[in-house]
């Protein structure tokens, strides 16, 4: 083989690098609810680096609560340089347990400014975090193998979901179904509307499995709030996979904002191993499940959107500040406070969300923000019904959940002043972009 035509193969390539990091906070660190008291189970962060005729590609699932504004800006500055690719081609998710860390460093700059900083946000160690995963993604990008096929396969979860919103004879939010439900008429209630396949996409170079995806859209909490560091259900399941097959394994949170298991979870310690297994069971299905097909440099293609969100109109920043203020105003409160006015302030200021999709054949990976409502996830797949669409939520976290515009008329916790930021009005700017992303 002449040298330009091994130069011509490798360019038509694709070459996948695989890292992973742990993100566990150190004992006294705030997580969700409390101070660290106890690692149960380590946190990581786990990614790929997708290296082909185009720029990187940086895709990262994180076991945190959530990332936010200049929280993400930092994590996606950080990895794309590592990358040596631009930041509108870096990814970064979080799988939302409850008792993992959070990261606003706008927010925290905020509650700096009125005597809170440190008690929401460890700043110092998010961001060695950051550079540790950074210095991960570098080393993935020079150790990459190639990809000649691609592996697709799913399988649906059994007594895991269940939709968190029970609507009353008159249309209106009357029973909210919690992650850990102990209420008799919530665990009766049917599941509702779900989406209940869990989706695997794996990387082959020839009969070699490089690394596996999975997409699942539920709260990954059983039960949490006391400072006990877990990687929850999901991750405990994917850890496990990853011991059992020798394949790095890397899960992803989809649009699971109105999604709990609460219907299958009282909250007791017993649960959290059978939710698990439930979860394990359904992994091991999907790879089981899987079909390989080829794969080159023209089945890939990147596409983006960047949006701006309507804001809540209870977001005023006058009252905002008043309250941040005023010396009656709990310090817990002063906190969702600060997260509004952050996100306020940085949707006047014009900064956007990146929405993207990876095109690998007939799959596309979607990349979403915010606690989404599943309806966003089932429209998505609705829009392509030909492709294996694989979604991941809970992206740019700034604006806490996302319903549909109905829900917004509907009541419940999700779409109330002090959890979602954003105006009804948002599921048409993104219902736009994930059209845009699919079908370019």
């Amino acid at each position: 083989m002449t040298g330009a035509a091994a130069g011509e193969i490798a360019a038509q390539s694709i070459r996948v690098g695989v890292f992973e990091v742990d993100t566990t906070p150190p004992i006294g660190s705030p997580v969700a609810y409390a101070p660290t008291r106890k690692i149960v189970d380590p946190l990581s962060a786990r990614g790929i680096v997708i290296l082909s005729d185009e720029q990187p590609i940086v895709l990262c699932a994180v076991d945190w609560l959530g990332i936010a504004n200049e929280g993400l800006e930092l994590w996606r500055k950080k990895l794309a340089k590592a990358a040596k690719t631009t930041v509108d081609r870096v990814s970064v998710h979080a799988l939302h347990q409850h008792d993992g860390a959070r990261c606003d460093l706008t927010s925290e700059k905020i509650l700096r400014q009125y005597g809170l900083g440190g008690t929401r946000y460890d700043t110092d160690f998010l961001k060695l975090t950051v550079k540790r995963a950074a210095k991960a993604v570098k080393q993935a990008r020079r150790s990459a193998q190639p990809v000649t096929h691609l592996g697709i396969g799913q399988s649906k979860v059994e007594k895991v979901a269940s939709n968190r919103r029970i609507l009353g004879d008159d249309g209106m939010v009357s029973i909210i179904r919690w992650s850990k439900t102990s209420d008799p008429k919530a665990i009766a209630a049917p599941e509702g509307l779900i989406d209940p396949w869990l989706k695997a996409l794996s990387f082959w170079n020839g009969d070699q499995p490089i690394a596996v995806l999975t997409y699942y859209a539920t709260h990954p909490q059983s039960y949490y709030g006391q400072g006990d560091v877990t990687c929850e259900f999901v991750g405990i399941a994917r850890n496990q996979r990853e011991r059992d097959s020798g394949i790095p394994h890397i899960h992803f949170n989809g649009a699971g904002g109105n999604i709990t298991a609460g219907k299958y979870n009282d909250g007791s310690v017993e649960r959290r191993p059978v939710l698990t297994r439930r979860m394990e069971t359904a992994m091991a299905a999907a790879w089981e499940q899987t079909a390989k097909s080829e794969i080159a440099a023209d089945d890939l293609g990147w596409h983006t959107r960047e949006v701006l969100l309507p804001p809540g109109k209870h977001l005023v920043e006058k009252d905002l500040v008043a309250q941040l203020e005023d010396p009656e105003v709990e310090d817990d409160w002063k906190m969702y406070v600060a997260k509004h006015l952050a996100w306020l302030r940085r949707t006047k200021a014009g900064k956007t969300i990146t929405i993207s999709a990876l095109r690998l054949g007939k799959a596309q990976l979607l990349h979403l923000p915010g606690e989404l409502f599943i309806e966003y996830q089932l429209a998505a797949q609705k829009m392509r019904p030909e492709d294996f669409i694989c979604t991941a939520a809970y992206g740019e976290y700034g604006m806490g959940y996302i319903g549909t515009a109905e829900a917004y008329t509907q009541g419940g916790y999700e779409t109330s002043e002090r959890a979602s930021r954003v105006a009804p009005g948002s599921e048409q700017v993104l219902l736009q972009a994930i059209r845009a992303v699919l079908d370019p």
